[in-house]
């Protein structure tokens, strides 16, 4: 196999490091196709895990610095998983994440990783949007990618069509026409609908569902997107646990 660095029309991508990498090995498996170790990995717990599984599981597993060179500019990266790309069908009962236009690799890892520690597996993304497949992304989720299903829409109509029960409830964060978040009942099955870094949601979202706001001092103009989504999931899921 020809080893090249990621763009977006590959069939496949990777994980860059050992605890992305472990994510995908004990999550999704089947997804992986190869592993690389590099000579200077010397973390022998998990080295003899990462070995043991991809043994277990007919993975090819081998020691290439070459790799290393072409994909990770990162000097602490020692372990890259190779993955095929996979599509996902959200849970139509379940809770979700929209993020309307998201632009930044690193916010949506992290989101990602929220998303997966509050326990709300679904994200939908309306175009045009950032590539959940892109190894910044995955590498920012620390593999809590692995742990959640995806998909993407071409517009809000469509993600908003493809409910089909009508029981619903949705939540845009925008400022116009919202009421405070921590005075809002969170109903489920919910989703909390997020927009762009830069730009928020269109003023349309207005009209959808119940506008919230999450509240601050008027130091900031805004909260950064993976706080806010982070806040949202916790007002929304904190009387799961």
């Amino acid at each position: 196999m020809a080893i090249k660095r990621y763009k977006k029309e590959d069939l496949m991508t990777y994980c860059l490091g050992a605890t992305v990498s472990l994510e995908y090995l004990n999550i999704r498996p089947d997804k992986v196709t190869h592993v690389y170790l590099h000579s200077a990995f010397y973390e022998s717990e998990t080295k003899e895990k990462i070995e043991r599984i991809c043994r277990e599981r007919g993975i090819p597993c081998e020691v290439n610095d070459k790799v290393f060179s072409i994909l990770s500019q990162k000097e602490n990266c020692f372990v890259i998983a190779m993955i095929k790309k996979y599509s996902c069908d959200l849970d139509k009962t379940g809770s979700h994440v929209v993020l309307v236009n998201p632009g930044n690799s690193g916010n949506a890892g992290t989101i990602i990783r929220s998303c997966a520690g509050f326990g709300v597996k679904n994200i939908a993304i309306i175009r045009p949007g950032v590539d959940f497949f892109d190894p910044k992304v995955i590498r920012a989720s620390m593999g809590a990618l692995s742990r959640v299903n995806f998909k993407y829409y071409d517009s809000w109509e469509e993600y908003e069509a493809s409910d089909g029960t009508g029981k619903r409830h949705f939540y845009p964060f925008m400022l116009d026409g919202s009421s405070l978040l921590h005075e809002t009942k969170i109903e489920k099955p919910f989703s909390l609908i997020m927009g762009n870094e830069a730009t928020g949601l269109p003023a349309s979202f207005a009209k959808v569902g119940h506008p919230v706001r999450i509240e601050h001092t008027d130091n900031i103009d805004s909260l950064n997107l993976p706080i806010a989504t982070s806040i949202g999931l916790y007002e929304a899921t904190k009387g799961n646990f």
